[in-house]
């Protein structure tokens, strides 16, 4: 396959910052989503993956450094598992792992090239585990003043690469939000107002996500800019349609063969609830482990090709339905766009 060939199969079209229009993180037009090469159109992103994993060091804050790991060992164990899902027909792979975590946007760029694969990258701080993975600063700054961090990436790029992030990602442990995971909300609420990104918050339960939702509100954010990251945690099935009708999006990503049925059920509930357009679905996968002999037990980006999708189409789900999942609803919900109460 020539180079044309694979663009138009692929839909790999991308925009360099400089030449493509950013008018949407200021009226609302939500048009492009802002990959680690640039900025590309909606109706070039193609069947997006929404949270996955390529890199992560859970040493710690005080001790992550690139010095820990080889990139170039890195890329030749991970390259062809992307490889794997652009042959199922994968575009776009949202890359979840924040800073202080490993972070590597360099890598991923490199990777972004060999694959051909959009990669989408995030600015924040991950305020699960305790504190664990947060920054001694992020305890004295405000809000604000942490909002200028990840507003300066959106604006200039990560450490100096001039990549940009496509999201926002913090991390909160279960309710009640701690005082600093609170703070952590309050500043990516800002930060969406500054920039238009959408925000990605792990969460513990579902409780946690409502307190999420009302401090997003409380600082003028929609919950349409909010996507509930790892909302199988929570069981009470009300809870998550009390989420989507508000208009948040809940995001069932630890898909595995293991809870295959599950996410199933899931699904067939939503689309009963007439719910399904508010819908998310990743693996939460990959996980070269920082630390372990060649990167621990790499888990692949597949069961949504090989299991889920077949599964779906069984249950009599339709095309349309599939296109939503994969395609549509990711798109919409990671699209730059300021949403203002």
């Amino acid at each position: 396959m020539n180079r044309k060939e694979f663009i138009r199969t692929t839909g790999l079209l991308v925009c360099a910052p400089s030449l493509f229009s950013f008018k949407s993180a200021t009226n609302q037009k939500a048009d492009y989503l802002m990959t680690v090469n640039g900025a590309v159109p909606i109706n070039k992103t193609g069947l997006i993956l929404p949270h996955e994993h390529i890199l992560v060091d859970f040493i710690g804050a005080d001790k992550v450094t690139p010095s820990r790991y080889d990139a170039d060992i890195v890329f030749a164990k991970t390259l062809p598992y992307l490889e794997q899902i652009v042959r199922n027909g994968c575009n776009t792979f949202v890359e979840c792992t924040p800073a202080y975590l490993s972070r590597d946007v360099k890598l991923l760029q490199r990777l972004s090239k060999a694959s051909g694969l959009h990669i989408i990258t995030n600015t924040g701080y991950y305020g699960a585990g305790n504190g664990k993975y947060l920054p001694p600063h992020t305890y004295s700054e405000s809000a604000g003043q942490l909002a200028a961090r990840w507003t300066r990436e959106w604006k200039e790029g990560i450490e100096g690469t001039g990549i940009r992030p496509g999201f926002i990602k913090i991390g909160v442990d279960a309710y009640p939000l701690s005082e600093v995971q609170h703070k952590l909300v309050e500043a990516a609420a800002l930060t969406h107002l500054n920039t238009g990104l959408t925000i990605a918050i792990h969460t513990g339960n579902g409780e946690a996500a409502l307190e999420e939702m009302r401090i997003l509100k409380n600082k003028g954010v929609r919950p349409e800019a909010w996507i509930w990251t790892h909302a199988q945690n929570e069981n009470d099935r009300a809870v998550h349609l009390q989420v989507a009708k508000e208009g948040g999006w809940v995001s069932f990503d630890g898909l595995n063969t293991q809870s295959l049925r599950e996410y199933i059920q899931f699904l067939k509930d939503m689309k009963e609830a007439q719910m399904l357009h508010k819908v998310l679905i990743s693996h939460d996968a990959g996980w070269y482990h920082v630390g372990e002999p060649d990167g621990g037990n790499f888990r692949p980006f597949d069961t949504v090709f090989k299991d889920l999708i077949p599964a779906l189409e069984e249950e009599k789900f339709t095309e349309k339905d599939i296109d939503k999942l994969f395609r549509k609803n990711p798109a919409r919900a990671l699209a730059i766009s300021i949403r203002k109460v």
